[in-house]
């Protein structure tokens, strides 16, 4: 584990440190995935000094596959060097208990979730998003639960509102659990969580851990030539052919020429860009490849802009017409 090879942000007003770059395992593990690459990413993340793992009990294909593979693959001897995360609402089995914001499914779900994984406990548990069928108290107080019976050590929210998550945050501050960290989508392209979210985490304390930093690879050199076979528009599944726009493309061709100037690739300034803000405490990458991985940590290497560079990315974003 190369602790040098990144910064390391403390997490909101906790005593947590996360790595600059965190790797998430939404798209490129479970089923279907040479177990092989499998691991060779999780061994090039270590190598990286990459210690934050994030997960959910959903994702795969299949439903928790990924957990499943994780399990496999992790060595236990570094258990204590890293966080694992998972995350809980999603449907899971067929029935009325296998999905939701009750306390009946969060529980069971994270505990199918700890089988799968071969842990005694998670680091993190997020509700994945705000279930809103069910009462948020009933909902917090699980979440609460969790930490007092060792399940995890911290809890956090996913794709809630600034104004459900301030209420989150009370609710667990009474019961003595804090709200360590909001999991929000951020990019270039998805700026929404400047409005509000960002000031009521840090008027919380809480920290932030964005996913789609890369706005589902539209945020690289990717798409510039046309919509490769194997992309992730050419699948359909996450990123359909009709958000590659000539206004996207027109965006990043314009990031592209800012990014050379400051020898990174598209996807370095995108994700040095996420991570300009203070706020900010990781973004969550994905991989496919261990050199895919190596290269989007290599954006920690040049994380400073001036004044002008960020006025220019606003500026071609204007241009383009995309969101700014």
């Amino acid at each position: 584990m190369d602790y040098e090879r990144q910064p390391y942000r403390r997490c909101g007003r906790s005593g947590l440190l996360l790595p600059a770059v965190s790797l998430g395992l939404w798209h490129n593990f479970g089923e279907g995935k040479p177990l092989e690459s499998q691991r060779a990413i999780l061994h090039k993340a270590f190598d990286l000094g990459i210690t934050h793992f994030d997960i959910a009990d959903r994702y795969g294909p299949p439903v928790g596959a990924a957990e499943s593979a994780f399990g496999r693959l992790f060595p236990k001897s570094l258990r204590d060097e890293v966080v694992v995360t998972t995350k809980g609402y999603n449907p899971m089995w067929d029935g009325p208990y296998g999905y939701g914001g009750s306390r009946k499914h969060l529980l069971a779900t994270l505990d199918r979730s700890l089988a799968r994984l071969g842990l005694d406990y998670v680091d993190i548990f997020y509700l994945h998003r705000d279930g809103e069928e069910t009462p948020l108290e009933e909902q917090v107080a699980t979440l609460d639960h969790m930490v007092r019976t060792g399940r995890a050590l911290y809890v956090g929210v996913s794709n809630f509102s600034p104004e459900r998550t301030a209420q989150a945050a009370r609710l667990l501050r009474s019961l003595g659990t804090p709200l360590l960290v909001h999991q929000p989508p951020y990019s270039m392209l998805n700026r929404q969580i400047e409005d509000a979210l960002l000031g009521v985490l840090e008027e919380e304390g809480i920290g932030c851990v964005v996913y789609s930093p890369l706005a589902q690879g539209l945020l690289t050199d990717r798409y510039l030539n046309g919509i490769p076979a194997d992309s992730r528009a050419a699948e359909g599944r996450f990123l359909t052919p009709d958000r590659v726009t000539p206004e996207v493309l027109a965006f990043v061709r314009a990031l592209s020429e800012l990014a050379s100037s400051r020898g990174q690739t598209v996807a370095q300034l995108a994700l040095a860009w996420a991570l300009r803000d203070p706020r900010i405490t990781s973004v969550l990458v994905g991989a496919s490849s261990p050199e895919q991985l190596e290269a989007n940590v290599a954006a920690v290497d040049r994380l400073d802009f001036t004044d002008d560079e960020l006025a220019a990315i606003d500026r071609a974003a204007k241009e383009a017409g995309v969101q700014a």
